[in-house]
């Protein structure tokens, strides 16, 4: 009993010593539900490759909670976040619950750079991502720890070990993440550059067979009076090279436990933004080519790959609150087939939708939208049973952010 007391008044006495901001609440989520005409209810198909308005099947949610700290001129930020993902078909239903969050980050504590920031635990780490088809093409978030924004002249160095899962009794995968940010170019200009080393550390008596792979980035930020762009640059090797080339890979869960990796290599361009077109339009859009070789897959053959994807998302604005979204993609080229060779594909999707939102920027949320959409497949007659390579669903769904 003793030592509870003890342990209480030191408890107290360090919270006495602090001084709390009010606790923060942040999130995501979006939800809802569709009605097609040969799948049932709500479909998905490819949603990086040709867009995501009018093509999602799934109920998903984050709910953060965050709490500053400050003592003295360091300010110790506590994060923790849960999030759930469920198909939404039923009013109570089991669903996947993740600790997605949970860290300590100190800012201010290096007296020789107050701007650097110490952390460790499990976060959300410098994700890259493009909204309107839902790709991160740069995300190793996980458990680890490092330093963000040590100032190196003008730009800004973030250095990283974070884990990246387990190989039985063979070894752990670890990812060493290196980034250089705020590298100045001309006017309105900046490049970012990120170095993600995904590496094995076998276990006594344990033996890997992958080899260690290396995913580069460079980010090209291109600031306009009517909005931004991006081009984005990616080259991989080994299990990278599969992830840059033949599906959306985001830097994480490395293939590990065989050799049929070692030889690819790959790189995807991409380039993306968001502008303004007068004072009733905006547009999204993302277009991205991948291409490798000696690509392998789970037979141990290696084969060339290549596609390319065109995603358009065109919003009219009727007031500050109503607004009309079109979106259009189109994704296809060569694909591994899973049986040791490659196989062509193709996908296209059209969604109109109203909406009404919080707000008349692009970036509004809360936003309520109902839509109607027209997906094809242009190499499977079959994608959609029935002899049907079309599907057409109308649906509802909500999506906030806060």
């Amino acid at each position: 009993m003793k030592k509870v007391n003890l342990l209480t008044a030191a408890v107290t006495a360090a919270l006495l010593s602090t001084s709390a901001m009010a606790v923060e609440f942040n999130g995501y989520m979006r939800a809802g539900t569709g009605i097609s005409g040969n799948s049932g209810s709500d479909v998905a198909v490819n949603k990086n490759g040709i867009g995501r308005l009018g093509n999602e099947n799934d109920n998903y949610s984050e709910f953060g909670l965050a709490q500053d700290l400050q003592t003295g001129e360091v300010n110790w930020r506590i994060e923790s976040m849960i999030a759930s993902g469920a198909p939404g078909a039923n009013g109570w239903e089991d669903a996947d619950f993740n600790v997605a969050q949970f860290a300590v980050k100190a800012n201010g504590i290096f007296d020789f750079d107050k701007e650097a920031t110490l952390w460790a635990g499990k976060t959300y780490y410098q994700r890259k991502d493009i909204h309107i088809t839902d790709f991160y093409y740069l995300n190793t978030s996980g458990t680890g720890g490092g330093i963000e924004n040590l100032s190196v002249g003008n730009q800004k160095l973030s250095l990283a070990v974070i884990q990246d899962g387990e190989n039985g009794d063979d070894s752990s995968g670890f990812i060493f993440d290196a980034r250089l940010a705020n590298i100045g170019l001309w006017s309105d200009a900046n490049l970012e550059v990120a170095l993600a080393y995904n590496f094995a550390n076998e276990k006594d008596g344990g033996s890997e067979e992958a080899d260690d792979g290396l995913l580069a980035t460079f980010i090209l930020q291109q600031g306009l009076s009517i909005g931004f762009n991006q081009t984005v640059f990616q080259y991989g090797t080994n299990g990278y090279g599969v992830q840059a080339a033949n599906f959306w890979g985001s830097g994480s869960y490395y293939a590990r436990g065989t050799n049929n990796f070692n030889d690819s290599t790959g790189y995807r361009l991409i380039n993306w933004g968001v502008i303004s077109m007068g004072d009733s339009w905006e547009m999204g859009h993302q277009l991205a080519f991948m291409a490798g070789q000696d690509i392998g897959d789970d037979t141990g053959a290696t084969n060339d790959t290549d596609q390319y994807s065109v995603v358009v998302r065109p919003m009219y604005k009727w007031d500050d609150t109503m607004r009309t979204v079109f979106e259009a993609g189109y994704n296809a080229g060569e694909q591994l087939d899973g049986n040791g060779s490659t196989e062509d594909f193709g996908n296209a999707k059209f969604t109109v939708a109203q909406a009404w939102a919080m707000g008349s920027s692009f970036w509004a949320r809360p936003e309520i939208r109902v839509y109607g959409s027209y997906i094809l497949d242009t190499e499977d007659d079959n994608a959609f049973g029935q002899g049907n390579d079309t599907e057409y669903v109308v649906g509802i769904q909500a999506e906030a952010w806060w």
